[in-house]
């Protein structure tokens, strides 16, 4: 852990200027609004270790895959998710010398995010070689209510004397990817265009040719009062900028607003892109920084009305579930069909590629429960575009017939990648894009989904899994080989328990939702099987005779499912006993030792006892749960979440805290030692998780949702909002009981522990603990 931040309800802070910390805040304090974002980088000169970050969601680079020996079937790239146009540059020169705060005394220094208003600001005094002195304040945002949108507002107050100041806010496509081989650039400048307060500049990513324009405009005032400039304007095929003079005297303040904005081709055509960025700056101008702000805080305000969760008690708690739902809503908005959410979001360039199954196990059930259903919509609809796409994937291993294997990484549908044990061998991913489909069904009752796009997404899934499993003589049943589960210690195992389990459920739920589409349009519902060539009798057939005889590794005299074959034969010593200096094992271990180890990177068996959990009884999630828990290392950033809800479940209510404050304090203390190369966005949606699912007790039976809360005794209480079908409860927990409030929309059913209920608008219900 490495903790340096100050705890707070609504806010990150960061007191004193530490240079060791640097890249760490730069990923913590980083802004974004779906469409691009920003690491908390500074706008002047900073000649140390930094990772300069500025991002445009849907923009990416297809890097050829290297490898020493090709395997047929390996990604032709791994997809890198590209540093964009340096928007936020502001040069600053006094008497001369450049303003460097590496190279500078830097004292008073304050950094802020501000979760509720998303507002990044800064604050510090500097002293420079010369002997002067000066106040610097920066504040910056990303509008989420015009997401083309970006506005800093940099003042500079002389303290001692006056300042002869050179102020040169620019704009830079002459970056580079830290993860970029031989130091490559990506972009190539397209074109240009300055004046006075104003610059205009365009660039293309090799390859695939996506268009990037950015442009700027800006005002200076001095003491309040318009300053009229005429700057000198700088023009090169990658930079443009303006360099204005100005004296400031002792005392007095230096403001000079940016109004920035960033377009893609992905939104507008090539050739209207400059003008459409030149007159989108020029209109943010004429709005002004604070109006601007304004309209930013309303729709953040929006968002938090519904999403916010409220923990008394507990300052740490609820810092981070806080900090947790606000990269979440800063990162994917649901506005726009090609677009998913990235593990890193829009803090850093690791793990390239916009999805994983991360979306599906993960994220999903937070957009379900506090934003409007089409967001989460949205999400199955990216995978059904990408049917087509997961089709060629699977051709490629070999099979055949309309199987679908969907990517564990991609921007576009394509697998991107390069890891074989991952690429080859991580199928599991198939099932969580089909629970994703049943999940997004319960929990709106949207059953439409299924005649447009759901039926031919679970086909897709179920002839792979159909085509993946074989007969085994000496078993007497399906097996299935050559696999890795959510378990990435452990690769090219046979017989996976989850990979398996999950397998047969989606041969069962695929012919399921068959039935239930036929119910609701018997007509579309066979036009559609036709299209996809489907033989009712004979795959259904096939799907229920492998869920019949598909084997599932079981140690019955310990009562536990086996992770797959051959684990109970490893040397079984719990993480608890390996030595703090050999924590994270990945870090310290090779890769042959770890694989040859017990040790668990994530939930894996307990994933699927987690996601099944109306399948098993308590006793087995207890089983199951003492005997892998203590082998986890929780190395993987999705793990503690799915082990603080199950903590929850069987009654273990402190270990379900240890594990929730691990999930969404993660990032913040920097549990793995990791954070600088970027934050676990889509983690972060499992401290939801850990709070509504596991706390607050949400689980399902079938169709029926249920609430059992539970409070953890280092809170006082703790209230969170469900968007369920058509109405947004509100869930109370206090040490006397629970309420349940209905805030808006239809009446929904429910049960509260063991009680049907049934809520109308403004209904309560109340449950004591006594």
């Amino acid at each position: 852990m490495h903790s340096y931040l100050e705890p707070h309800e609504w806010k990150l802070v960061e007191r004193g200027f530490e240079a060791e910390n640097l890249e760490r805040s730069e990923a913590l304090f980083s802004i974004g609004n779906g469409h691009m974002g920003q690491r908390a980088n500074f706008e002047e000169d900073y000649s140390g270790p930094t990772l300069r970050g500025s991002y445009v969601a849907g923009v990416y680079y297809p890097d050829k895959t290297r490898v020493g020996w090709w395997k047929n079937g390996y990604p032709e790239y791994f997809a890198k998710v590209l540093n964009s146009v340096n928007w936020i540059g502001i040069r600053v020169g006094v008497h001369g010398e450049n303003l460097d705060l590496n190279r500078v005394e830097v004292s008073d220094f304050v950094r802020e995010l501000d979760f509720r208003d998303a507002l990044l600001s800064r604050q510090a005094v500097v002293r420079m070689h010369n002997g002067s002195r000066l106040s610097l304040s920066a504040k910056r945002f990303v509008s989420m209510a015009r997401p083309e949108i970006g506005a800093i507002e940099y003042r500079i107050t002389a303290l001692d004397r006056s300042l002869n100041l050179e102020l040169e806010p620019y704009l830079d496509f002459d970056v580079r990817n830290k993860d970029s081989n031989y130091d490559e650039g990506f972009w190539e400048g397209l074109d240009a265009q300055v004046g006075s307060q104003k610059a205009v500049l365009s660039a293309r990513t090799r390859k695939l040719d996506f268009r990037v324009a950015a442009a700027f405009r800006f005002d200076l005032t001095l003491d309040g009062k318009p300053l009229t400039v005429y700057p000198e304007t700088v023009q090169q095929s990658m930079y443009v900028s303006n360099r204005i003079q100005a004296e400031v005297p002792a005392g007095k303040t230096l403001i000079l607003t940016k109004y920035v904005s960033v377009l893609s081709s992905l939104d507008h055509a090539p050739e209207t892109l400059l003008k459409q960025a030149d007159e989108r700056a020029s209109e943010a101008r004429r709005v002004g920084f604070e109006a601007l702000l304004e309209e930013h805080k309303d729709r953040w305000a929006q968002k938090w009305e519904l999403g916010d969760i409220r923990i008394e008690g507990d300052v740490k708690a609820q810092q981070g579930i806080r900090y947790s739902i606000f990269q979440l809503h800063q990162t994917y908005t649901g506005e726009d069909e090609r677009l998913n959410i990235g593990p890193k979001g829009f803090t850093g360039e690791k793990y390239g590629g916009s999805t994983y199954w991360d979306t599906e196990a993960y994220c999903l059930p937070f957009y379900l429960g506090t934003a409007e259903p089409k967001v989460a919509r949205q999400l199955l609809t990216y995978r059904f575009k990408h049917l087509t796409k997961a089709i060629e994937n699977a051709a490629k291993l070999g099979f055949h017939r309309g199987a679908a294997l969907y990517p564990m990484v991609t921007m576009n549908g394509e697998e991107c990648h390069n890891e074989w044990e991952i690429t080859f061998e991580e199928i599991h991913r198939n099932g969580a894009v089909a629970f994703a489909v049943y999940n997004y069904l319960r929990h709106t009752q949207d059953s439409a989904y299924l005649l447009e796009g759901g039926i031919e997404v679970l086909v897709g899934i179920a002839r792979f899994w159909a085509q993946r499993v074989h007969w085994s003589e000496k078993r007497g049943a399906f097996v299935m080989h050559g696999v890795t589960g959510p378990n990435e210690y452990e690769n090219n195992v046979n017989n996976n328990w989850y990979t398996s389990y999950i397998a047969c459920w989606c041969l069962h739920y695929a012919g399921s939702a068959i039935d239930i589409a036929s119910g609701l349009d018997t007509r579309k519902t066979q036009d559609i099987l036709e299209k996809l060539g489907f033989d009712a009798a004979g795959e259904r057939g096939r799907w229920k005779h492998i869920c019949a005889h598909l084997w599932l590794p079981e140690d019955a005299e310990g009562g536990i499912f086996i992770q797959n074959e051959g684990f109970l034969d490893k040397e079984l010593i719990p993480a608890a006993q390996l030595p703090p200096a050999e924590r994270p094992i990945n870090q310290h271990w090779s890769w042959d030792r770890i694989l040859r180890s017990c040790y668990i990177k994530q939930a894996d068996v307990l994933q699927g006892v987690y996601l099944f959990e109306e399948d098993f009884d308590r006793g087995q999630m207890e089983r199951n749960f003492d005997f892998y828990e203590p082998l986890t290392v929780h190395e993987s950033s999705l793990s503690p979440c799915v082990h603080s809800i199950l903590a929850a479940r069987i009654g273990r209510i402190d270990k379900a805290y240890e594990l929730y404050l691990r999930t969404a304090r993660l990032d913040l203390d920097d549990y793995n030692h990791e954070v600088a190369e970027g934050l676990h966005i889509t983690s972060m949606a499992g401290s939801w998780m850990s709070v509504v699912q596991g706390f607050g007790g949400m689980r399902w039976e079938g169709a029926d949702m249920i609430l059992e809360p539970a409070l953890p005794s280092a809170w006082k209480a703790y209230a969170f909002h469900l968007k369920f079908r058509s109405a947004v409860l509100e869930v109370s927990v206090t040490q006397a009981g629970v309420e349940v409030r209905h805030r808006s929309g239809g009446a929904v059913a429910f049960r509260l522990f063991d009680r049907a209920q049934t809520l109308e608008t403004g209904g309560v219900l109340h449950h004591s603990f006594t």
